[in-house]
């Protein structure tokens, strides 16, 4: 039989695994995190350009990292629409 003791102990596990779940899904949704893969998309492709001896690396690189945001800011409303049709 399943003391009190054991259950609370299994409780406190189910609380930080959802206390964990949680922060990853907010981390998942966050602007720091936006930002951070942004600049990192920027500076490799800075490079990439640079290295490929492509016109105004500095310049072009914008594009890809400002895609990148803009995609992130469409999936909200894609997933509400998905998960509306499902």
């Amino acid at each position: 039989m399943t003391s009190i003791e054991q259950l609370q102990k299994e409780i406190d596990q189910i609380k930080k695994r959802n206390k964990r779940v949680e922060l990853d899904k907010t981390w998942e949704t966050s602007w720091t995190r936006r930002i951070v893969i942004s600049v990192f998309t920027y500076v490799v492709i800075v490079l990439f350009f640079h290295f490929a001896g492509l016109p105004k690396p500095l310049v072009n690189a914008i594009v890809p990292a400002v895609a990148f945001i803009l995609s992130t800011l469409s999936m909200p409303i894609i997933k509400r629409w998905w998960v509306k049709n499902n």
